[in-house]
């Protein structure tokens, strides 16, 4: 018995450690780190329309993965499975808490008239959404199969980048 246990021991060691193992596109330290950053980044005097910007898309990539996990574990809840539906909730509760720690409607704080956070959270988002559509139609056009490897995570992030870049050279943020 002991001989049997301690090869079955040995295999799941072999296979964790030796066989490549699936990976989520939006993973728990990928949205720690990033919101670790965003942190650091507003020490640092980055603009409230950029840091809002990361936020948003923080929120929504924690949205998409958490959905994924709920739709494996058969909740009886269907409507927290969707991502889209978790992303407009979990964008409430920021912008909740922004109005609660009184850092909205500055006047000193708005671009384009709009408040600075509130105008970062919405295009955020939008971009997300935008990258995820993006990365669906793709897909779909090459029968399925995603372009090259991590395109679901590029076509997101990446967005999100080109519009951080945007807004900080075209505003000069």
């Amino acid at each position: 018995m002991k001989k049997l246990l301690s090869l079955s021991f040995l295999e799941i060691v072999y296979w964790k450690l030796f066989i490549p193992q699936p990976v989520a596109a939006q993973c728990p330290v990928c949205i720690v780190t990033v919101g670790g950053g965003m942190f650091l980044a507003q020490r640092l005097g980055v603009d409230d329309v950029l840091i809002s910007i990361w936020i948003s898309a923080l929120n929504t990539a924690i949205a998409f993965y958490i959905a994924d996990k709920l739709k494996i574990k058969n909740y009886k809840l269907k409507i927290i499975q969707n991502p889209w539906i978790l992303s407009f909730l979990l964008f409430a509760t920021t912008l909740i808490y922004f109005q609660t720690s009184g850092q909205l409607y500055h006047a000193q704080n708005q671009l384009l008239g709009i408040d600075k956070i509130i105008f970062g959270q919405t295009v955020g988002m939008i971009s997300i959404f935008i990258g995820n559509f993006i990365y669906g139609f793709t897909k779909y056009k090459n029968n399925g199969h995603a372009l090259f490897p991590y395109s679901k995570v590029i076509f997101p992030v990446g967005l999100v980048l080109i519009i951080t870049l945007a807004f900080k050279f075209g505003f000069r943020l």
